[in-house]
């Protein structure tokens, strides 16, 4: 088991990563302060992994709730039936929620945790690779809203993340894929050693070797918690984990959500910053089709929804949370393995990008 550390002070918290945690309550029981708990998780998740966290919580007052699965319930009623749940069971400040499963039960959770009697705690066991090394660590909580992804939120740290690494043995391949698409973001943010890694082990991380795994959440998580720690509120640096995103936010709203994974439209969005970096002079040919080769590789999509023209993406990017006095804002690359955040990039260049970039129909 590796552990790695968020630190934030008070709310400080440990990155637990290794295989068989789920059901190592000796690990992870120490961070649940009172005696009631709550276990969110999924349709998919609860067949696999409910019993095994439930049995490992001898001695609490333990309570499951089993949410439907996928992006499109990501929602505020979906929120409302874990309030409904947590006062109909009469949770008190102590209690903890468990979230078990994916991004979607994650944020939600740790949405929920914010908001009852106005923040109690929670833990994180994520259960797919883009959990492990990117939603589940850094406290960012939410729900999607019909106009914009993760508009609704707070931030709120958890107690501890339970990173289980053979939860991926039972992950579907388009999952994994998806989750790459994180681990590729911070090669190219944060880290050319990783990147180049990347480059070399990518056909073991897609063969699930476990090694080669267990070693690109850990980069990931170490990447994300630096980051992290020095900007816990997106105030400057932390921005730059959002590579891809403003483009891969307004494709998935764009689409409807669930269209595409998050992680398939991050992949494209990737592609577009890098594009935009290329234009603009930041990097070069080269540099832009090493980023393609690897997406590609990874086998994430690496063409734009024909469905949404320049004018919709436009609309769609100016309700990003990185808008500031009403300028856009992109993270874009300066050299493979190092980002900025850039506001000052010629407005007719974004343009030409969404004008240009290939398109390819995309359906659910």
């Amino acid at each position: 088991m590796k552990v790695l550390e968020v630190d934030l002070g008070q709310r400080s918290y440990p990155i637990y990563i290794g295989t068989g945690l789920l059901g190592a309550a000796d690990v992870w029981s120490r961070h649940l302060p009172g005696r009631q708990v709550l276990v969110i998780t999924n349709e998919t998740v609860a067949p696999l992994y409910l019993d095994r966290v439930t049995a490992a919580l001898s001695g609490f007052t333990v309570d499951t709730l089993i949410l439907p699965d996928g992006e499109e319930h990501k929602t505020l009623a979906t929120a409302s039936r874990v309030f409904d749940r947590l006062m109909e069971l009469r949770y008190d400040r102590d209690c903890t929620l468990i979230a078990l499963g994916g991004g979607v039960v994650g944020d939600l959770t740790g949405f929920a945790a914010a908001c009852y009697l106005r923040g109690v705690h929670f833990l994180q066991m994520p259960t797919t690779l883009l959990a492990q090394v990117d939603s589940s660590v850094g406290g960012k909580t939410g729900v999607n809203h019909p106009l914009g992804k993760n508009m609704i939120g707070a931030f709120h740290q958890p107690r501890c993340v339970v990173a289980d690494i053979g939860t991926l043995d039972t992950l579907g391949d388009r999952e994994l894929r998806a989750g790459l698409a994180e681990v590729i973001k911070y090669g190219l943010i944060a880290d050319a050693a990783f990147l180049e890694w990347l480059e070399g082990r990518l056909d073991g991380l897609l063969a699930r070797e476990p090694e080669a795994l267990a070693e690109a959440v850990r980069t990931s998580c170490r990447i994300k918690a630096e980051i992290v720690a020095r900007d816990e509120r997106e105030q400057g640096l932390r921005a730059l984990l959002n590579f891809g995103h403003t483009f891969g936010h307004a494709i998935e709203t764009g689409l409807g959500y669930g269209t595409l994974l998050h992680g398939e439209a991050v992949a494209v969005g990737m592609l577009m910053a890098a594009e935009l970096s290329r234009r603009l002079g930041d990097i070069d040919g080269a540099d832009c089709g090493r980023v393609r080769r690897l997406i590609e590789r990874a086998g994430l999509p690496t063409a734009a929804p024909a469905e949404l023209d320049a004018e919709r993406f436009l609309t769609l990017m100016a309700s990003d949370k990185k808008v500031r006095g009403g300028r856009l804002r992109l993270v874009l690359l300066a050299a493979p393995g190092r980002a900025e955040v850039r506001d000052d990039f010629d407005p007719g260049e974004l343009r030409a990008v969404l004008e240009t970039f290939p398109r390819a129909a995309c359906r659910k």
